[in-house]
């Protein structure tokens, strides 16, 4: 992957403009399609297959004066007077809301049919509303015009207020606020610290801003397709933004200390793509598949704010590969201060004039692997005890309660509460099928007065059947809030007496239903995810680094330590949310329930965050331990290399984060919290500390693993180690010139599974025809196996024509076109039609002597025009080489002449001597 990474790294570099002008293009045509698809945002939150959703479906269509879209219009006597004074007024407020586009129906609370509830005091009462159920949003003309008539009540009539709350408040809009803003240029300072200079910290914020700019372009236009709630695009651009500046903060360090080592800025550029690029395409799968493992939770909005969350990552690892390659290319050296450059200029000709190097991060990581057990201790119980708060976090949809204070939901919200009690709040609703009953209406009032016996419940508003009488109501109201846990018990207890009452009443299909419901089936079911959803998390941790460690104790040290920071960002979240503490400083909407999926969000960005400062420590780390051998040392050196872009890192994303909790919605400001302080925890305290402790405390135990893990488990190159090897074969091809296929200390397994062959070095050139020969059946074949990329070595590297393998095997196949034993004649009549393979393999000599002399002239065409060509045989077959019209091009390998310096050509031998 690095080789491919460092090509499209100097690509970009060197034609800057056709990738900017290629990711313009982008943006136009994406905002085109948004401007044309796009439906807008919606906040509706639906959970098919769950008994409250398919009762709200139920409502829709056969009692549609529940169903749909309705509100409130709350009206208060200010002076305490009887609400029955301010008749007049309210009858001519209801009569104007009747009139309002959109507005199906709009009681008058006076009627004495259908009375509007009134408060015990007697001086507030409520009229309801009910739009079109046609309707799939609210209008924001039919929304001007209540609230118009809410405030003209209140500012005309003498002693009376209005207010107006319900789902025609609840319109989708973005939660933001300068706040972001200054999140931003909090990251900007860092950059331009850990840059020396403002012209480079400008050029991740450009980047990042550009990945963003497509990511909500690309939403905007899914809303065509799916629902997409008012949270998503705030959490996508949250996301996007922090990994966006994070990532290209990693390539433009690589790129500025290549720079100061004297680097030509092409090279330079190439080089930070395929090093620091690999580890940003881990770290963003990492994020990515996390985020899209939110499918596991089965609601369909909270897949879709994770997936769109994906997609904007996705974007920002993209502008980091190509965008931000291009931009750098269009500065070159200009990307320094000129003082920067006559700098290295100076220290290139006198490397005395280099800074020594801060000891400050020495003494942190001595001060850590000191003792490192009692660094062990001290950190795990001092994050055990702060995320002790967790296990009081309560979790539920956000209600108009938790709404930005003074806005009209939110003080409706507050004044049915305080008039009315906090049951009104939560309105919950029974459907049942009543088609089999005589007595419809008796059956309703049996009803009412069971569920009236329920112990939380305060009232019922309403027990009836339908205009059809096929399909009875309740809607009564709880005694406590929407979030209260004596309402889920309302909830659960309607459920649990349903079979009875269809039983004893002759009804049937009861379903416990309303928004209430709704809410708290979704907490239930992320509930019921949390679990399937950490195990899944914790385990794609444990296979990824133990992929790329080669290790069993670093992955489980990460996956602890991910835990311990997830458990301290969650405890931090309660005691804000829960107990209060700093709300008003972090201007916090409201305290109380959080929204559900918040663990699950939460644990899905922090892995991927993690797992990405984990790499970069734990890397470097490795590189000194594999080279000293020396464990203590390899953690001091990798520590103090490494650590600097990670506390840069680590600053930007709390910087981000934090810049979204003041001014956000209520929903996204504990994730926003969980996240700052999450990642917090994990850079400085886990990743900082913890883990140079526990490697300390393991010593050379920390990097063994076992060869059966070996074996099955893929190597991944997360730091660019494949570049290194590119790169020395560029020299060598430069120096012994090109070749079709080059073996670099290569060892595979035969495909027999018997054993191991190698080490294998050599080359063969360009439009050469050789004789693969050995009587070993089973060597012979993994040997063709291996030159047709067929099999990857275990070891060592295999280029085809230039193409790495293992790490380009995809690419390096389209080179070839293998021929297996056995295919007779069929081979000759494969080989006529041949056209561009740059390579030929003929697992049997004997296949294509029994295709006749056309087969042979035909091979003999393509090895003139470059083709290489390698032909298995046991025995030397005579009279084959006199048979070509060029007989000296005929080559022959034995396969026992394989094991030689890398540096010289494979031995090829025509005296039939060789091989026998």
């Amino acid at each position: 992957m690095s080789s491919t990474l460092y090509r499209l790294g100097l690509s970009a570099a060197r034609s800057p403009w056709k990738v900017l002008g290629t990711w313009f293009a982008i943006i136009l045509l994406a905002a085109a399609g948004a401007l044309t698809l796009g439906k807008g945002l919606d906040d509706a939150f639906s959970i098919p297959g769950t008994e409250s959703q398919e009762g709200l479906d139920s409502l829709a269509t056969r009692f549609p004066q529940l169903g749909g879209t309705g509100g409130q219009i709350i009206f208060v006597s200010e002076d305490d007077s009887p609400i029955t004074a301010h008749e007049d007024q309210i009858i001519k407020a209801m009569d104007r809301a009747r009139e309002v586009e959109g507005v199906e129906t709009a009681t008058n609370p006076f009627d004495k049919d259908m009375p509007g509830e009134k408060s015990e005091d007697g001086t507030a009462i409520i009229a309801n509303i009910q739009l079109d159920p046609e309707l799939d949003v609210v209008p924001k003309e039919t929304l001007n015009g209540l609230t118009d008539i809410v405030d003209d009540t209140t500012h005309t009539s003498n002693g009376l207020h209005a207010y107006i709350g319900g789902q025609v408040t609840m319109t989708p809009e973005m939660g933001m606020s300068i706040m972001e803003v200054l999140g931003v240029i909090a990251a900007l300072i860092v950059l331009s610290i850990v840059f020396r200079a403002v012209r480079s910290a400008f050029i991740p914020i450009v980047t990042a801003i550009t990945g963003i700019i497509v990511s909500m372009i690309v939403m905007f236009m899914g809303t065509s397709i799916f629902t997409i709630s008012s949270a998503t695009p705030t959490l996508a651009l949250m996301l996007g933004l922090a990994v966006g500046i994070d990532y290209s903060l990693f390539i433009v360090s690589r790129h500025l200390d290549q720079l100061r080592s004297g680097l030509d800025p092409y090279e330079s550029i190439a080089r930070a793509t395929a090093t620091s690029g690999s580890a940003v395409i881990f770290a963003g799968l990492t994020v990515v598949i996390a985020l899209v493992g939110l499918l596991i939770t089965g609601i369909p909005f909270i897949t879709v704010m994770g997936v769109v969350s994906a997609v904007a990552v996705a974007c920002n690892v993209l502008a980091a590969l190509t965008l931000l390659p291009a931009i750098l290319g269009l500065f070159g050296e200009k990307i320094r201060p000129k003082r920067q450059r006559q700098r290295t200029a100076q220290q290139a000709s006198d490397p005395s004039t280099r800074a020594a190097r801060t000891p400050l991060l020495e003494r942190w990581v001595r001060a850590a692997i000191r003792f490192p057990l009692v660094t062990i201790i001290v950190v795990t119980v001092g994050l055990g005890a702060v995320a002790i708060p967790f296990k009081d976090l309560e979790l539920a949809l956000p209600d108009q309660g938790t709404e930005d204070p003074g806005s009209y939901g939110r003080e409706a919200y507050d004044i049915v509460a305080e008039k009315f009690g906090a049951g009104h709040n939560a309105t919950i609703m029974l459907t049942a099928d009543i088609i089999n009953t005589k007595d419809p209406l008796g059956v309703m009032d049996e009803l009412e007065r069971d569920v009236l016996a329920i112990d939380g419940v305060d009232s019922v508003q309403i027990a009836t059947p339908n205009m059809g009488a096929d399909m009875g109501v309740v809607v009564l109201r709880p005694t406590e809030g929407p979030t209260s846990e004596l309402t889920k018990n309302v909830v659960d207890t309607l459920r649990t007496d349903a079979p009875q009452w269809e039983k004893d009443l002759g009804i049937s299909d009861i379903k416990v239903t309303g928004a209430t419901a709704v809410a708290i089936d979704i907490a239930d079911r992320l509930d019921k995810a949390l679990l399937p959803f950490t195990i899944f998390v914790v385990g794609l941790s444990l296979v990824l680094l133990a992929m790329v460690f080669r290790s069993i104790w670093v992955p489980l040290k990460a996956a602890v330590g991910f835990l311990l920071s997830a458990g301290a960002a969650f405890g931090v979240t309660s005691m804000v949310f829960t107990y209060g503490w700093g709300a008003d400083l972090l201007q916090a909407k409201a305290t109380g329930p959080v929204i559900p999926f918040l663990p699950i969000m939460t644990l899905g960005v922090l892995f991927g965050l993690a797992m990405d400062y984990e790499v970069f420590l734990v890397t470097r780390m490795r590189e000194e331990y594999m080279h000293t051998r020396d464990p203590r040392q390899a953690i001091i050196k990798g520590f103090t290399a490494s650590a600097p872009v990670v506390i840069a890192a680590a600053a930007i994303m709390i910087f981000i984060f934090a810049g979204f909790i003041p001014g956000s919605k209520y929903m996204i400001q504990p994730i926003a919290l969980s996240l700052a302080v999450g990642v917090f925890v994990d850079a400085f305290v886990v990743r900082m500390t913890l883990v140079p402790a526990v490697l300390a405390l393991l010593g050379d135990r920390a990097w063994r693993f076992p060869a059966v893990l070996d074996r099955l488990l893929p190597h991944l190159d997360v730091e660019g180690e494949g570049l290194g090897i590119a790169l020395e074969h560029r020299e060598w091809t430069a120096a012994n010139g090109a070749s079709a296929l080059r073996l670099r200390d290569v060892e595979i397994p035969r495909v027999s599974g018997r054993g191991t062959l190698g080490p294998l070095s050599g080359a063969l050139a360009p439009g050469s025809i050789t004789l693969l020969a050995s009587e070993d059946a089973d060597a012979r074949a993994s040997v063709l196996a291996l030159f047709s990329a067929r099999l990857e070595p275990s070891t060592g590297t295999l280029f085809v024509h230039d193409r790495q393998v293992p790490g380009e095997t995809g690419a390096a196949q389209a080179h070839v076109e293998l021929y297996p034993e056995g295919r007779g004649g069929t081979c000759g009549q494969a080989l006529v039609r041949e056209r561009d393979t740059r390579i030929v393999v003929i697992a049997s000599l004997s296949d294509l002597l029994e295709a006749g002399d056309t087969a042979l002239d035909r091979l003999e065409l393509l090895a003139s025009h470059g083709t290489t060509i390698v032909i298995g045989v046991d025995a030397l077959t005579e009279g084959f080489a006199e048979r070509l019209r060029d007989p000296a091009r005929v080559e022959v390998l034995p396969l026992a002449h394989l094991v030689t310096d890398h540096t010289d050509p494979l031995p090829l031998h025509t005296d039939a001597e060789a091989y026998a």
